[in-house]
């Protein structure tokens, strides 16, 4: 039986060639013959709200059976890290890939507040045995002072700091396909 791969994409639009439709296409495209690959269509990505995608994300995961690696990409890494860190989930992780996440709250132009973390949030993601952050050094749209305010709080986490500029990563993101593979 094939494990799942569960994609949660960003905010945004995510009609073809927008947001993280090309990211999961890749994905998909490199990862089918090995994996089940899941990427579910978030509600209101455009105006996203957290209980609305907690509540997609528990549909997704109750779908579900054996092992599951989740990926997010941008606002849907956010989402991943706040439902891990205070829900419990039904499935056994084996992998947990966060992509040019946010981190809400760090800064005062950071501050949705419904997905901003609880305090001590990585307590509760210990338990996930393969934890990956992944972020471009030049990134324009999530300052790459996000990626090290996560490495910082989640020190057994890999953390990777890629070359560029690369947010929505159009021409995929291999160093994620050799980690997953690696596992």
């Amino acid at each position: 039986m094939k494990k799942t791969v569960l994609f949660i994409h960003s905010a945004g639009p995510q009609e073809q060639q927008q947001g993280s439709s090309q990211l999961s296409a890749y994905l998909e495209k490199n990862l089918r013959n090995t994996y089940h690959f899941v990427c579910p269509k978030m509600p209101a990505p455009e105006n996203p709200e957290y209980e609305r995608w907690k509540k997609q994300l528990e549909i997704e995961l109750n779908k579900l059976n054996g092992e599951v690696l989740l990926i997010g990409h941008s606002l849907g890494g956010s989402v991943l890290l706040k439902y891990l860190s205070e829900e419990s989930c039904p499935l056994p992780i084996s992998g947990l890939f966060i992509i040019a996440s946010p981190c809400w709250g760090i800064d005062k132009n950071w501050q949705l507040k419904d997905f901003i973390l609880q305090n001590n949030f990585e307590e509760n993601l210990l338990a996930i045995p393969n934890l990956f952050l992944y972020h471009s050094r030049n990134e324009e749209i999530v300052p790459f002072t996000h990626h090290k305010t996560y490495a910082e709080k989640l020190p057994h986490a890999t953390a990777r700091e890629l070359e560029g500029n690369e947010h929505l990563f159009l021409n995929g993101l291999p160093t994620l396909l050799n980690d997953i593979e690696g596992m």
